[in-house]
């Protein structure tokens, strides 16, 4: 277990905590834990990936969980957000069916031994979602409109993520038949 598959492991490990602190009364200042916790795991996710590439600690495990860890950190932000009334149920529909269609994409591909790499769109589309979910956790009226264009860059990339993905990998659905 290296480190990057570590803070792998830790990001899967604090979204518990996020959201309990998401959904749960317990403070007054709640939401903000629930954010820092948040950001702190969406850095491991910038982090364990920069360490893994700079010091070749790439796994077969790393491959398979980092991407695992970033659906389950963001999906369970964006459900929670709905039962917040902070989102709605269509867009998080939109975001979690690509995230199932790409998973499912890349284990056909894994079958015929292909690996298929993040994209830079999927790279946009995740950083969009991250800065999204934050905007929405901290629900800061007086940038509301900032919130709303961030959340809209956010779908939209998700969808374009899904097609790029398709037509540079449509090959791979070819080999499957």
């Amino acid at each position: 277990m290296n480190l990057p598959n570590k803070l792998t492991m830790f990001r899967v490990l604090l979204i518990p905590f996020f959201i309990v602190f998401l959904l749960v009364p317990i403070t007054s200042f709640d939401k903000w834990i629930a954010l820092a916790i948040f950001i702190v795991a969406s850095l491991t996710d910038l982090l364990d990936g920069k360490i893994a590439r700079k010091y070749n600690l790439v796994t077969n495990f790393g491959k398979f969980m980092d991407p695992l860890a970033d659906k389950l950190l963001v999906c369970s932000a964006l459900i929670c957000l709905i039962e917040l009334d902070k989102i709605p149920a269509w867009m998080v529909i939109i975001i979690i069916a690509r995230e199932f269609i790409i998973s499912g994409f890349r284990l056909v591909a894994s079958d015929n031994g292909v690996v298929i790499a993040a994209s830079y769109w999927g790279k946009f589309k995740t950083t969009f979602q991250m800065v999204a979910v934050c905007l929405l956790i901290a629900d800061i009226q007086a940038i509301n409109i900032v919130t709303q264009i961030v959340l809209w860059i956010a779908v939209i990339l998700t969808v374009v993520s899904l097609i790029d993905y398709l037509i540079k990998n449509k090959d791979v659905m070819k080999e499957n038949k």
